[in-house]
């Protein structure tokens, strides 16, 4: 039987052009002989689509948009099984249902309702759904199709230490030929090894095949990376969707060809995921070009690379604003790097003038005082007004170049350079910086090499280097994973690092949690990112804390 996998970039609340984009997407399924055609998860209202779930004629109109869309496609001998959501009608719990709806012949046949809610990281459908209770089983052709929605199959006690869940949809369902899954699984760094290999044990362990449609896309900063398949009963992948981009995917699971496993390097994944995220954010929200701080350092160098790519240089300006401390060969960088990408505009506004301005308006206050941490963060927030101004008068989107390392322990100023609306690399740790800068040069030199090669700096000072406040980057990021990521506390990390520097970093990440939660979205690519998965009280003594 041919199945279409209807891999699509939603736009979250666009019911309308979301439900007219299925529509003409299953129509050509159709055409090209499919007989099930799936979409990805809420694909009719874009995943997530958070609080608008809250408002009644939302949800009225994705439900007026379902009928309708079965209207259109009546004449197909197709089966439609769509991702959105349901009222329940139940006297108690929540009134809505995440759902997948089975359409053929201009009906809505069936509908089943999604049974395992995530809560974790940057999910949180507790909020607003209402868990399914029952199976649904769809026959078509003669094969009997198992409707799953996303996490209905992260729970398999076969393929996990231990499952999250005490249900597992799958456990209790009556027999079944193919399983159907509508997902919208955020993007991680490798994450499509795992899908895959859980797709391909489900499938081989009961003798069934799959047909999984994954959203793709950016919404806000989570990451979709589509990458739909379709799995033989013995496991091999039949068929597989791009990356990063929308796709219609015809496929048999009769066929007798199959793919090798996923084998995406790590490092193209992150480029093809972050120019997304930047593409996408700019796109959904209307604006065409962004302007950039270019300080001639490798996170703003990377930064602008990535927004080149993925807008077009043409789209892309630059704001050079050298102080007295500025190296001549940072502006050169800066200088340099625009060229190599060939911005669309780059103009140099040197800061002294307003520094000395700031110097004199407070000096009466600060009299006595000797020069700190304050001047420091006045030429910040200098720079930060700057690039303000020029993004409200010239109508560009201000992006920040403020990366992991810097944001984990405050080495960032807030309403100075955290000043944007997207963190492109804010999941990034600074050595990550650095090597997908020289994945971008494995060819050329498009961040000058001299960028790649000098001593970090915020150049704040006379002689700076960020090494002088913080651990080098390579024994720091590994303390911050360990501590973010793998959830140990600063006596566990002590264990294999200097425990004095364990406690210093605990401490700064601690106290910079006031500075994060005032941050512009970050783009999400690992399993732990600052922003909706992230959620730190900002006034606690917390595991962080830097008492031994």
């Amino acid at each position: 039987m041919k199945c279409a996998l209807i891999q699509f970039n939603p736009k979250v609340g666009d019911i309308e052009a979301n439900g007219d984009k299925v529509i003409s997407l299953s129509k050509t399924a159709a055409s090209l002989g499919a007989k099930i055609a799936v979409t990805s998860e809420m694909a009719l209202l874009g995943y997530p689509p958070r609080d608008l779930l809250l408002y009644p004629a939302f949800i009225d109109s994705a439900q007026e948009k379902a009928a309708c869309l079965a209207e259109a496609l009546k004449d197909l001998d197709l089966t439609l099984i769509l991702g959105t959501v349901g009222k329940i009608q139940a006297g108690r719990g929540r009134t809505l249902a995440n759902q997948a709806l089975v359409i053929n012949g201009g009906r809505i046949k069936g509908a089943y309702t999604k049974r395992l809610l995530p809560t974790y990281d940057v999910f949180d459908e507790a909020r607003y759904f209402e868990p399914g209770a029952k199976p649904l089983l769809v026959v078509v052709d003669g094969l009997r199709l198992a409707v799953t929605i996303c996490e209905d199959i992260w729970n398999d006690e076969a393929f996990w230490p231990r499952p999250l869940y005490s249900v597992d949809p799958l456990a209790d369902h009556p027999d079944f030929d193919v399983l159907v899954n509508l997902s919208a699984s955020p993007f991680s760094v490798g994450k499509q090894k795992l899908r895959e290999s859980m797709l391909s044990s489900l499938t081989s362990k009961r003798r069934v095949g799959a047909v999984y449609v994954n959203q793709v896309g950016a919404n806000d900063e989570l990451i979709f990376d589509g990458r739909s398949v379709l799995i033989s009963p013995d496991g091999k992948i039949l068929a597989r969707a791009k990356a990063f981009e929308e796709e219609l995917v015809i496929g048999d699971l009769n066929s007798p060809e199959s793919l090798p496993p996923d084998s995406s390097d790590a490092q193209e994944e992150t480029w093809q995921a972050l120019s997304l995220g930047v593409k996408d954010y700019c796109g959904k929200n209307g604006l065409k070009s962004v302007i950039i701080g270019l300080s001639g350092g490798i996170d703003s160098a990377l930064t602008a690379a990535i927004a080149a790519g993925a807008l077009g240089s043409e789209q892309v300006h630059g704001l050079i604003m050298p102080s007295l401390y500025s190296s001549s060969h940072s502006v050169k960088d800066a200088q340099d790097l625009a060229g190599n990408l060939k911005l669309a505009q780059v103009t140099e506004i040197p800061i002294a003038p307003v520094m000395d301005g700031f110097d004199q308006v407070l000096a009466p206050l600060f009299q006595g005082r000797p020069p700190d941490l304050t001047e420091e963060n006045i030429q910040a927030r200098i720079r930060g007004s700057l690039l303000m101004a020029a993004s409200n008068k010239l109508g560009h989107l201000l992006l920040t170049t403020g990366n992991k390392s810097e944001i984990s322990v405050g080495y960032c100023t807030i309403y100075g350079d955290m000043c944007g609306a997207l963190a492109v690399i804010g999941d990034l740790y600074k050595t990550e910086v650095f090597k997908l800068a020289r994945w971008l040069n494995r060819d050329k030199a498009v961040i000058p090499e001299s960028t790649l090669n000098k001593p970090p700096s915020a150049e704040l000072r006379p002689d700076q280097k960020d090494q002088d406040s913080l651990p080098p980057y390579a024994e720091l990021d590994e303390i911050l994973k360990d501590l973010l990521e793998n959830k140990l506390s600063p006596k566990e990390v002590a264990q294999k690092a200097d425990p004095k520097t364990v406690l210093q970093v605990a401490a700064l990440v601690r106290k910079a949690e006031f500075k994060r939660r005032q941050a512009a979205p970050v783009l999400k690519i690992t399993g732990q990112a600052f922003g909706l998965g992230w959620r730190m009280p900002i006034s606690c003594c917390s595991v962080f804390s830097d008492r031994d």
